[in-house]
């Protein structure tokens, strides 16, 4: 077995290129995203009882960055900056209106990705609670534009966040994301201009969607098999897959006709063909692809002479690691069907 181990390993880091690992997020990391926002009505509530409505605002924009640490075992925590702009076209009940709030604040969020689920993509789900600053620029209701909020209150912030990465073969560490954002801050009062009165914002309530880009810093580097590569140690043959595939190559028909003639030239018993998987599926899923990969290369020996009865199938999924890795890792040399003529 330690030979074995030994000219597979050399074979694979002289032969092949290098890509990126999809692993679990451990350490530091950067994002940033951007994209539109739609800011429900709320209350303004002014002194006079004609001086009240309900503030209807435009899509607007939205844009935040993140510095975060990854705990490695799906958990994040990070701070996060934020700021989102919306016109208000109309105000309900005070005949017009308009003017614009401009909201940016600072949040500390935690966020759990489901890794293994799929290898694909790592969605992920979070909260977090923080302060928010409302700029009110000449918000007024119509007629009363000397009655206008125009200055900045902060107060309470909070949000809900659903999302997904993507991670980007060729580049370790790099993901594209795509979020959906609940976003709340609570009411803010401002002093009404020149009149001395007052008007009371009611709770922002925000939806957010958003595409972004998040990078990792202490994803490494694993090889991804360019073709199917196999190391031969006495009677055995290790035939290697690319991720998340089953299907064989012109180079992997070659390496089973090289095992079926060995079988046919060796007086054996049984021609034992075992299937594995690398640990970036869940269980579950690794368990079938490493099944699927056993019964194709099963297929081929029987295609090129090997009698069906003489072949045992066995899938064994992510437990028998030929180089051990945590959960999520998409390491090529755990992708692989031996098989033992015996």
């Amino acid at each position: 077995m330690t030979k074995l181990r030994t000219t597979l390993l050399a074979t694979t880091l002289l032969a092949l290129p290098l890509v990126a690992q999809a692993q679990p997020v451990s350490g530091l990391y950067v994002g940033a995203g951007a994209g539109v926002n739609f800011q429900h009505q709320f209350n303004l509530t002014g002194t006079e009882s004609d001086n009240s409505g309900r503030a209807k605002s435009r899509i607007g924009f939205v844009g935040l960055g993140s510095v975060g640490w990854g705990l490695g075992n799906g958990l994040r925590l990070e701070v996060e900056g934020n700021f989102r702009d919306n016109r208000l076209h109309s105000i309900q009940g005070a005949e017009g209106g308009g003017g614009r709030q401009s909201t940016y604040g600072v949040m500390g969020n935690v966020l759990f990705d489901f890794n293994g689920i799929s290898p694909a993509f790592v969605p992920y789900v979070g909260a977090g609670v923080g302060y928010a600053w409302r700029r009110a620029s000449n918000v007024h209701p119509a007629p009363f534009e000397e009655d206008k909020a125009d200055s900045t209150k902060g107060a309470f912030a909070f949000q809900g966040i659903v999302g997904a990465a993507f991670p980007i073969a060729g580049v370790p560490g790099l993901a594209l994301t795509a979020e959906y954002r609940y976003f709340g801050v609570l009411s803010t009062t401002y002093n009404n201009g020149e009149s001395g009165e007052s008007i009371k914002f009611g709770t922002s309530n925000n939806h957010s969607a958003l595409l972004g880009i998040r990078y990792a810093f202490n994803a490494a580097p694993a090889a991804v098999m360019a073709a199917v590569v196999v190391a031969p140690a006495g009677k055995s043959f290790l035939v290697f897959f690319d991720w998340d595939r089953s299907t064989l190559t012109d180079r992997a028909r070659g390496i089973i006709r090289e095992a079926a003639a060995t079988s046919k030239a060796t007086a054996h018993t049984q021609i034992e063909v075992k299937g594995y998987a690398d640990t970036s599926g869940n269980p579950r899923y690794n368990q079938g692809i490493s099944m699927r990969r056993a019964q194709t290369v099963a297929a081929e020996l029987v295609r090129n002479g090997v009698p069906k009865g003489e072949i045992a199938i066995k899938a064994f999924g992510d437990t028998v690691l030929l180089v051990p890795t945590g959960p999520g890792v998409r390491e090529p040399q755990n992708r692989r069907v031996e098989i033992v003529i015996r």
